[in-house]
C-alpha cells in the first residue's frame, strides 16, 4: 500500500463528525449532549439500550427498589409513630413492575428521539474502531475528528468450580426476577451488595449476605461499618463475614455455596445467588489491540489528566477509566472530556477528581466526601474531629431518624474541611452543602454563619460546625469577656 493510501486511511482528509461517542450511558449521554449544545456533529452509537446501566441495571431500578422495600418497613414499624402495626405481605412481581415503570418514566430523557431532536446521530450496534478517526458500526463506516469512549462497566463474577452448573444473577440481571426468593445468598459486602441485601430482606426474602473481608463497606470508616451490620442484624439478614467462596453447586432444587472459613468449610444454601463482587471496565469488542490503545492493569483505558487515552485522538469517560464508578463522576467527566475532545488544539482543562462525593442508598445513608478517619490514619494525616448525633437533632427525633451522625475532619487549629461523613437519614442530600463548601474553599465558620431552615436535617451542618466553634473560642478571652460584662452591670 502507498503512503499516500496510507496517510488516506489513517488520517482522512475530511472527517463526517466532529465527535463519535461510544456508548449511551451517563457519560455517553452527557457526551453527546454537550458537543450537539457546542454545535459539533455528533454520533452516539449503543449496542444494548440507550441510558444504559444507570437507568436500565443500576441507579433507577436499585433507587425504585429501596423505596418500596423502605416503605415497607415503615408499615411494619407503624407503632413507632403511634400508628397501627401492618403486617403486610408483599405482592414482589407488583413491586417489580413499579420498578420497570420508574424505568419507563425517564427511559424518554434519554432516548434516541430525544437525542435525534438534539440534532445527534444516533446508531444501534456494536462499535469497533478502525483507526483513531474511524469507527464501524454494522456495515457503516463513520469517520470523526475526535472519538469518546464510554462504554462503562460490567458485574464481575467470581471463577467458582460449578458456577456453569446453576442460575445465578448480578446486580445487571436481577430485575428480571418476578418471583421472590425465599432464601437468597448475596456474595459481596460494597454497596451495590449491601443495598440489595437489605431491600430483598425488607421485601421479605430471608437474606444471607457472605463477605470474603471482615466487615461491610471497607472502604468507610469501622464505626460506619459496624452500626450498619448492627442493623442489618437487627433486621434479619444474615451476615457471613472473612467468607472465602469455594464453590458452588445444585442440590435437590437448591444451590449450595461452600465456603472456606478459618481452617473449616461452611455450606450455605439458598434458592436464588446473587453476586455483587465489584464491575470490571467494558473493553472487549472494540479493536482497542491493534491500535495500541493503552489498558491497565485492572482493565481500565489509561488516561491522562485531560482524559485522553494513548491514542491523541481518542478520549474516555466514566466507568471504563474509573477510578470512580458512580454516575456523577461519570458526568463530570465526559463535560470534560466532551470539550477537551472538540477544542484540544486552542483549549483543554484537567479532569478534577479531588473532590467525589458517593452515597451508600442503604437505610441507614452513607454519605462521604474527602477523606474519613482510617484515610486520614493511613496517609499520617493531622486532623481535629467534630461530630454531631442525630439523635440530638430537632427533626431526626420527630422523624424517628435518630440513629446516626455527622463527623467533620479539620485541618488542626483551623476551620478548613479535609472530610466529612455522614450516616443517617438523606445523608446523600445533606452532604451537597459540605461539598459546595470544600469545592469553593469556604470553612465550617461560613456554614455556621449561614441561616439553615428549622426544623431540617440539613441543620446538622450548622450544629456539626458549631460544635467546632465552641472548642475553639479563645481561652484566654473569656477572663476579660466577664469583667467586661461585670462593668456593664455597673453601667446605665
Amino acid at each position: 500500500m502507498s503512503v499516500t493510501k496510507l496517510l488516506q486511511r489513517w488520517l482522512p482528509q475530511r472527517y463526517g463528525y466532529n465527535l463519535v461517542v461510544v456508548g449511551a450511558g451517563a457519560a455517553g449521554l452527557v457526551s453527546a449532549y454537550l458537543a450537539a449544545a457546542a454545535g459539533a456533529r455528533v454520533a452516539l452509537i449503543e449496542q444494548a439500550r440507550m441510558g444504559g446501566d444507570c437507568l436500565n441495571r443500576g441507579c433507577v431500578p436499585s433507587k425504585a427498589l429501596l423505596r418500596a422495600a423502605h416503605l415497607a418497613q415503615q408499615m411494619r414499624q407503624a407503632d413507632r409513630y403511634g400508628l397501627p402495626r401492618q403486617d403486610i405481605e408483599v405482592d414482589f412481581a407488583q413491586v417489580m413492575e413499579r420498578v420497570q415503570q420508574a424505568i419507563r418514566t425517564i427511559e424518554p430523557h434519554d432516548s434516541v428521539e430525544r437525542y435525534q431532536a438534539l440534532g445527534v446521530d444516533c446508531f444501534h450496534g456494536q462499535a469497533r474502531l478502525l483507526s483513531g478517526h474511524e469507527v464501524a458500526v454494522g456495515d457503516r463506516v463513520l469517520t470523526t475528528r475526535r472519538i469518546v469512549l464510554a462504554t462503562g462497566a460490567t458485574p464481575v463474577v467470581p471463577e467458582l468450580p460449578g458456577l456453569d452448573s446453576v442460575d445465578y444473577y448480578t446486580s445487571d440481571t436481577i430485575w428480571s426476577l418476578r418471583r421472590q426468593p425465599r432464601r437468597l445468598i448475596v456474595v459481596g459486602g460494597g454497596p451495590i451488595g449491601c443495598e440489595l441485601a437489605q431491600a430483598f430482606n425488607r421485601l421479605g426474602s430471608q437474606v444471607v449476605q457472605v463477605v470474603h473481608g471482615e466487615r461491610l463497606l471497607k472502604r468507610e470508616d469501622r464505626a460506619v461499618s459496624e452500626l450498619v451490620q448492627q442493623v442489618f442484624h437487627g433486621e434479619g439478614v444474615e451476615l457471613c463475614l472473612n467468607h472465602e467462596g469455594l464453590q458452588v453447586a445444585s442440590q435437590q432444587g437448591e444451590i449450595v455455596l461452600t465456603c472456606r472459613v478459618g481452617e473449616e468449610t461452611r455450606t450455605i444454601h439458598g434458592d436464588a445467588l446473587l453476586f455483587a463482587v465489584g464491575r470490571q471496565p467494558m473493553t472487549q469488542g472494540l479493536g482497542l489491540d491493534a491500535l495500541e490503545v493503552t489498558v491497565e492493569r485492572h482493565g481500565a483505558l489509561q488516561a491522562d489528566g485531560m482524559l485522553r487515552t494513548s491514542v491523541p485522538s481518542i478520549y474516555c469517560a466514566g466507568d471504563v477509566v474509573g477510578p470512580y464508578q458512580f454516575t456523577h463522576m461519570a458526568a463530570h467527566q465526559a463535560a470534560t472530556a466532551s470539550m477537551n475532545a472538540l477544542f484540544d488544539r486552542v483549549w483543554r482543562r484537567r479532569v478534577d477528581q479531588s473532590l467525589v462525593p458517593w452515597t451508600t442508598f442503604v437505610d441507614p445513608e452513607v454519605a462521604r466526601v474527602g477523606v474519613n478517619e482510617q484515610e486520614a490514619q493511613r496517609q499520617g494525616l493531622a486532623y481535629e474531629l467534630s461530630r454531631f448525633d442525630y439523635g440530638e437533632l430537632d427533626r431526626a427525633v420527630t422523624d424517628g431518624h435518630t440513629r446516626g451522625w455527622i463527623q467533620v475532619l479539620t485541618v488542626p487549629g483551623k476551620d478548613t474541611i479535609l472530610g466529612v461523613t455522614i450516616v443517617g437519614a438523606h445523608a446523600g442530600d445533606c452532604l451537597a452543602e459540605f461539598v459546595l463548601a470544600m469545592k469553593n474553599g469556604l470553612g465550617l465558620k461560613k456554614i455556621l454563619a449561614a441561616i439553615h431552615v428549622y426544623p431540617t436535617l440539613a441543620e446538622g451542618n450548622k450544629l456539626v460546625a458549631g460544635d467546632w466553634q465552641r472548642r475553639h473560642l479563645p481561652a484566654a478571652l473569656m477572663p476579660w469577656l466577664k469583667r467586661f460584662h461585670g462593668w456593664m452591670r455597673r453601667v446605665s
